[in-house]
């Protein structure tokens, strides 16, 4: 079931809307989804001027500003480098950041909120593809448990506050991400950004071979974070079901096909030879998105067409340099 047609509030265009993380890859993308479909009315701040991780500062802003729906996209993220690095703060920024922000609008007059988990919340050895009733049947992966608990735990206070107040919060876990807009760190980015970064790189320089963290083999799921910003304004519309509604293509690749894809994007005709003293994470991380299908939505975006649009926007943006 979806929800639809269930007692729904639409979406006012004047509404005020936060959209919380708004410079990151998918704040970003769903601040561009909203002025696209004429909401004006968005309340955007910088860590500078809001830092959630502080309660005070999260409440003075819901009292300020009469907030009516909230879109919860704003974390500490990272690759798997940075995932396994710092863990404790991971977990603490994270939690504190669901935390306030989730709480904060319970206590005010906010209509609904939508919170952006990650498919790492499944267990490492979760059957494939991942469906949503896998959620703590498992051990997690190790190299980012951190990270997938404190998604949990905004999953579960969502859940929690709608079952106990009532309250319209709705919860939404999307595979892998990429796009304009993303972290091309050279170490604490995920392994789209941190692959192209480093075939680019390779092509600049003239050389015969570049390195892949890992064995190749794992099979990853990827998506256009400009697919998922018009899934999540779908779902605030549209899904008022407790359980939490994966988002993903349904289709994965394994690294090393990645890696075949991306030489191709940015043109680079060297060998590629892969590291498998660097961890692979979780063998596959295929997400099941039946539910997201029967709502009608289905990704525009191919990965090579991704990459290709990802490709020339880091490019164009000086993000190598």
């Amino acid at each position: 079931m979806n929800g639809a047609g269930r007692n729904l509030i639409e979406m006012e265009k004047n509404a005020r809307i936060f959209v919380a993380g708004h410079r990151g890859l998918v704040g970003s993308s769903i601040v561009r989804a909203l002025k696209a479909g004429g909401y004006t009315n968005l309340v955007l701040r910088t860590r500078a001027e809001t830092d959630l991780t502080r309660q005070a500062a999260v409440e003075q802003l819901f009292a300020a500003e009469k907030i009516e729906y909230v879109f919860m996209a704003a974390a500490r993220v990272g690759g798997i480098h940075a995932n396994q690095s710092f863990q404790a703060d991971f977990l603490y920024e994270n939690l504190m950041i669901a935390a306030n922000v989730i709480h904060a609008a319970a206590q005010t007059n906010v209509q609904k909120l939508l919170f952006l988990g990650s498919s790492c919340i499944y267990p490492k050895l979760a059957a494939q593809p991942m469906v949503e009733s896998a959620l703590l049947t498992g051990v997690l992966e190790p190299t980012n448990e951190g990270y997938a608990i404190a998604k949990i735990a905004g999953l579960k206070l969502c859940e929690k506050y709608r079952h106990q107040y009532g309250k319209r919060f709705i919860s939404a876990m999307p595979t892998n991400l990429f796009g304009p807009g993303d972290n091309f760190h050279p170490e604490n980015s995920h392994v789209i950004p941190g692959m192209m970064r480093r075939i680019h790189e390779a092509k600049k320089r003239g050389d015969q071979a570049v390195t892949i963290w890992g064995s190749g083999l794992p099979r990853r799921e990827f998506l256009h974070c400009d697919d998922l910003a018009e899934a999540v304004l779908l779902l605030m519309q549209n899904y008022e079901e407790p359980s939490h509604i994966n988002i993903g293509t349904g289709m994965d690749c394994t690294v090393r096909e990645l890696a075949e894809i991306m030489s191709e994007v940015v043109g680079f005709s060297g060998v590629l030879q892969f590291d498998s003293s660097r961890p692979d994470g979780p063998p596959r991380k295929l997400l099941d998105c039946h539910r997201m299908s029967k709502m009608g939505w289905s990704p525009r975006h191919t990965l090579k067409e991704g990459l290709r649009s990802t490709y020339l926007w880091a490019e164009k943006n000086r993000v190598f340099d």
